[in-house]
């Protein structure tokens, strides 16, 4: 068997696992990733891109800047259009100066593999049978099977970075983690092409029809969503169908402005909330998706990786470089208030926007609660307060700092 190394052992090389990476090496720290599968597959992944200004500052922090400031998109706002009537969301004005920015997923992933590689960082892609041992003991260390040949990775940490459906929750004791989860009776039907979005910011729609939203990639790539029932099927629609339900959902004046065009991409994601607590077991601490997943409606997902990325990356700098060993317990309590707070902004995001049907929600039926979350609505987007709550909320809350 190859026995290695390092100081933080990481699982997973997506976005979040390689930021981690990143920052750390920055600070002198040892790291070595684990992924289970190539990084053509991890680039492969199509996901969100509306980044809080956190996260931007967490990626200038790691060194990895230049093209996402040089393309990325800054927004100063969007729009709810509300059964066609659309009301502005003016980020700038009502938070005092905060933005997001438009720069997609993939492309952070891009910039940071690059950075790493170029770093000499060492990277093992296309590992198979990876296990974590010893989690509670002073000797933590993964077993992995790569080309063939057996690896032990030897460390003093182990950040899991590896999804909802990695091991390294699952290496958690059932009994000593409780798992809280909400389903939503519908998905998103996503669609990516080539054509200039119909928005400089994003759109999103409440309809009788359902939810719709207008995203974007770039000046030329487009992204959108069709709220749907989860028994449907991708292969059920056709690009035409698509588009033509999506200008029914749409503002007027925007379904006018829309271009259409060949799909990229086509799938129906899932929506759920979930949370996973504790996030940290002995030497194993928890990051993003591993921990808590979002619906997409707050653009949460990816931010609150991010903000425990900050967490854990400023802890383990204070332990090597202070010695403060006893900083790792303020993890969990750190990342676990952030992670409540985008959590109950994207449940109340999505219960704002989409449209209920059949099943009771909440002890009432379906149509008494579309009542109440359009009076919800109406109450917060007619009053400047109101629209400054989801605007506080939407660029994001600020990062708690260490005790």
């Amino acid at each position: 068997m190859k026995t290695l190394k390092t100081q933080v052992a990481i699982v997973g090389a997506g976005p979040s696992g390689l930021l981690l990476g990143q920052l750390l090496a920055r600070q002198g720290i040892d790291n070595i990733i684990v992924e289970r599968v190539s990084g053509e597959y991890v680039l492969g992944r199509i996901r969100a891109g509306i980044l809080e200004q956190g996260f931007v500052d967490l990626v200038r922090e790691a060194g990895v800047a230049e093209r996402m400031d040089s393309e990325g998109e800054v927004h100063n706002g969007f729009d709810i259009a509300v059964n066609g009537r659309s009301f502005h969301i003016d980020l700038k004005t009502l938070t005092g100066g905060k933005t997001v920015l438009c720069y997609g997923q993939t492309e952070i992933t891009r910039d940071l593999m690059a950075a790493r590689a170029a770093a000499g960082l060492e990277t093992y892609y296309e590992a198979s049978d990876v296990a974590l041992h010893d989690l509670k003991t002073e000797s933590p260390h993964l077993t992995f099977e790569q080309a063939g040949e057996a690896v032990r990775l030897d460390c003093d940490y182990i950040a899991g970075c590896d999804g909802f459906h990695g091991v390294s929750r699952r290496s958690i004791p059932e009994e000593l983690r409780t798992e809280h989860e909400r389903v939503y009776p519908f998905g998103w039907l996503g669609l990516l092409a080539d054509t200039p979005p119909v928005a400089e910011e994003l759109i999103y729609c409440k309809s009788e029809r359902g939810f719709a939203l207008a995203s974007r990639r770039s000046s030329t790539r487009s992204r959108y969503y069709l709220q749907v029932s989860m028994t449907d099927d991708v292969e059920n629609w056709s690009d035409e169908a698509f588009w033509e339900e999506l200008k029914k959902r749409l503002p007027e004046e925007a379904a006018e402005r829309l271009v259409t065009g060949p799909s990229l991409e086509k799938s129906i994601a899932p929506l759920r909330s979930f949370v996973c607590e504790p996030m940290q077991y002995g030497a194993l601490f928890l990051v993003g998706d591993a921990a808590h997943i979002v619906p997409p409606t707050g653009a949460k997902g990816l931010n609150l990786a991010a903000s425990d990325v900050s967490t854990l990356s400023r802890i383990l700098q204070r332990v090597y470089q202070q010695n403060d060993r006893a900083c790792v317990e303020q993890y969990s309590p750190i990342a676990l208030r952030r992670v409540w707070h985008g959590e109950r902004f994207s449940w109340w995001m999505s219960n704002l926007l989409h449209s209920f049907n059949g099943d009771e929600i909440n002890g009432m039926d379906a149509a008494t609660y579309n009542r109440f979350m359009h009076s919800e609505l109406d109450y917060y987007l007619n009053s400047d307060e109101g629209r400054a709550v989801i605007a506080r909320q939407y660029v994001g809350l600020p990062y708690e700092a260490l005790h």
